[in-house]
């Protein structure tokens, strides 16, 4: 399983700190974000920050993209 690029900073379904994945962006700052339980909600993307956990797994630091030649 792929790590999950976000973590859910608001307390809002009991959710807060939980890692999701976003599927799709919407309308008016919107997004459709999905749990590792399956659980998806829409929700503003304001509620979400980067999963820096996520980033390092992925071959990622500090926020720049490492390129495999």
């Amino acid at each position: 399983m792929t790590a999950m690029p976000y973590i859910y900073r608001w307390n809002r379904q009991g959710r807060k700190g939980q890692p999701c994945d976003v599927l799709a962006r919407g309308t008016m700052n919107s997004c459709c974000v999905r749990f590792a339980d399956g659980y998806t909600m829409v929700t503003s993307r304001n509620e979400l920050m980067r999963n820096r956990a996520a980033s390092v797994d992925c071959g990622e630091k500090e926020g720049h993209h490492v390129d495999e030649h």
